[in-house]
């Protein structure tokens, strides 16, 4: 067996190992942050479940750290209560990013982690099976330790080779994308072997671990070895480590080769992860912006490296540059090197360890200018700007580029780079509140922006309304939901959520859903990549969203939709999209059968006088949550969830 396989027959409760069927399987861990797990706490208190035993959750905050407004705070204090009153640890405004937290002192090799948030197969830089998901299904999976989820088609990833000098493992998975796209994970997990793997320290795989998820895989893991062993020493948590690796003929579904000694400093173009190239064919492009951090470069090792590429020199004055760290962890082992100081010293401005700038809370670009982020996405508009230039980059070609001025190959800087080494032993900060043993005298503290969840009905087994909008290929979550200080101190008022519904690409679309009652959304490719947050679901629903037709889906999203009760339609003909137009009147009758059956479903446009046929992808127990209204009033009626 190979690795995954061995970690998802140690944690299945029903179903089978072949790809696209549909799983159930033992949770181990959660983890929760304050934009989607926001919902994913107020929906596990409707289930009004209690944590399921042995089951440990975690709810770290990273995203709204800067309280820039009243209702940041006020969901903090919510989030801190919430974890009190049931049983969560707890890590507060200014700790970290979720990930890299998460990695340090809970990740372990063998468990399996369920987050609401996209970037969880992070764990799997030490042996874990992470896998993202929708905020209602970790809810459900708190109240359960079950989750639900289509098996994936295992990949083997072969790494031979050594990575040369100035080339990191941001360049490894930017290569990746580079050959495979934005697409091709969606169905497939990824799991490196090979004799490469041993020379990619935790951090590093951790980096291609977290930016695996703009593959839109399921999972990426790596095997716990001798380097998750050394790592896992230093964080002091030795007693987790325990070596797990694929039998020596271990298959996959498929296999590919990957020669590190091969690879060259990359970037991705601004617009998509996946539209990269080398950085000498953009070489000499003027930067307004570095910065250097987020959950996929953020640990002491990128830090360190930039640090010292900047000791004793100063960046231009034109040119912004911030560092992030990853965690308080990494921020106090900075201060205590040294290289906090070179960083300083050198012009760059430090924030505290969050996402931040990542999703357009602070840093936001002037229109235009060209921003280097060391981070994992760049999604048109993600910066907080509409019409940003937002490349990214290793650090190696951050700092690099932030000396010159202009996007620059590190190696043009000279053959060898900084030796970093990691500390032997991290201070151990206590960064993470563990649950009180009087959780039950623990008042929980709710903002007056709170608001009670929307309830969904059972999906009718009619459908009429309008065509609210027509999009392209490879629509993110980001596009539907803008990431911005508003949507984040709007995470726990969905009523809200739909005034901000494709608000910077359509800004009279929340209008016309309402004045129109509802409707349909088109689509083409791969519709909602990114992000896994809900509110890109919640906010068309609050408009009177019941379907979705789309030429493909994210994996995450899809599942969303069906968890609130949205139809998920697949054209079964893409000629057919070619002709649809906003306002066409739409009709969809005799649903209930068709679902049951499988069978095709008939669309009828009659404003064109045409009909045309849609395709589910769903399995039977997606079926029964459409027609319930939703995964939460399935999971109060049927007794399997709660097993």
């Amino acid at each position: 067996m190979n690795l995954t396989h061995k970690l998802i027959a140690g944690h299945l409760l029903d179903g089978e190992l072949s790809p696209n069927s549909e799983i159930v399987l033992r949770v181990d861990q959660i983890l929760t942050e304050d934009a989607t797990g926001l919902t994913a706490h107020l929906q596990f208190e409707a289930l009004g479940l209690p944590l399921a035993p042995g089951l440990q959750a975690v709810s770290l905050v990273d995203h709204g750290t800067l309280q820039a407004r009243p209702e940041n705070a006020a969901d903090h204090h919510y989030l801190r209560t919430m974890a009190a009153r049931h049983g969560f640890y707890y890590s507060p405004p200014g700790n970290g990013i979720c990930h890299l937290l998460f990695l340090a002192h809970f990740a372990r090799p063998g468990a399996l982690l369920v987050g609401a948030d996209s970037h969880t197969p992070t764990a799997g830089a030490v042996g874990s099976l992470g896998i993202g998901a929708g905020g209602v299904e970790v809810a459900v999976a708190m109240g359960t330790a079950r989750y639900h989820v289509r098996m994936p088609a295992i990949v083997g990833i072969e790494l031979s080779g050594e990575l040369r000098p100035w080339v990191s493992a941001k360049d490894v998975i930017l290569e990746l994308l580079r050959r495979l796209g934005t697409r091709w994970g969606v169905g497939r997990a990824a799991e490196f072997t090979g004799p490469g793997v041993a020379t990619l320290s935790v951090p590093e795989r951790a980096t291609i671990t977290s930016v695996g998820a703009e593959l839109e895989v399921t999972t990426s893991i790596f095997p716990a070895d001798e380097q998750v062993r050394r790592y896992l020493v230093a964080q002091g948590r030795e007693a987790d480590f325990c070596p797990l690796g694929p039998d020596p003929d271990a298959t996959y579904d498929e296999q590919m080769r990957l020669d590190l000694s091969t690879i060259e400093p990359l970037i991705a173009l601004p617009g998509s992860p996946g539209n990269v190239v080398p950085v000498r064919e953009v070489a000499g492009t003027p930067v307004d912006q570095v910065i250097v951090g987020s959950c996929t470069n953020g640990s002491y090792e990128d830090m360190a490296l930039v640090a010292r590429m900047l000791r004793g020199q100063h960046v231009p004055p034109h040119v912004t540059m911030a560092v992030t760290p990853g965690t308080r962890q990494v921020y106090h082992v900075l201060s205590t090197s040294g290289e906090l100081s070179d960083l300083i010293a050198a012009g760059a401005r430090i924030l505290e360890p969050c996402c931040g700038p990542c999703i357009g809370m602070d840093l936001q670009p002037p229109k235009g200018a060209v921003s280097l982020r060391t981070y994992p996405r760049n999604f048109p508009g993600r910066s907080g700007v509409l019409g940003d230039q937002v490349y990214l980059c290793s650090p190696a070609v951050a700092a690099a580029s932030a000396l010159t001025g202009v996007i620059t190959d590190p190696r043009d800087l000279g053959d060898t780079p900084p030796r970093i080494e990691p500390p032997p032993r991290y201070p151990d900060l206590r960064e993470i509140t563990p649950p009180p043993a009087d959780r039950a005298t623990v008042e929980i503290i709710r903002g007056s922006h709170h608001t009670p969840l929307p309830a969904v009905t059972p999906l009718p087994d009619r459908l009429q309304g309008r065509v609210l909008i027509v999009l392209g290929d490879d629509i993110t979550t980001d596009h539907i939901m803008p990431a911005k200080p508003e949507t984040i101190a709007a995470c726990a008022n969905v009523t809200a959520m739909g005034n901000l519904t494709f608000s910077r690409i359509d800004p009279g679309f929340p209008a016309r859903a309402r004045e129109w009652s509802g409707g349909f959304i088109v689509a083409g490719h791969n519709y909602g990549l990114g992000s896994s947050r809900e509110h890109a679901v919640q906010g068309p629903l609050v408009l009177g969203l019941r379907a979705v037709i789309a030429k493909s889906y994210a994996r995450i999203h899809q599942a969303n939709l069906v968890n609130f009760g949205i139809l998920p339609l697949i054209f079964a003909d893409h000629a057919a999209y070619d002709k649809i137009r906003v306002g066409d009147e739409w009709e969809i009758i005799g649903l209930h059968e068709r679902l049951r059956t499988g069978h095709p479903v008939s669309i009828r446009n009659q404003t064109q006088d045409i009909t045309f046929d849609v395709t589910c992808d769903l399995t039977s127990r997606q079926v029964q949550i459409l027609l319930a209204g939703g995964l939460l009033n399935y999971a109060r009626d049927k007794g399997d969830e709660h097993e």
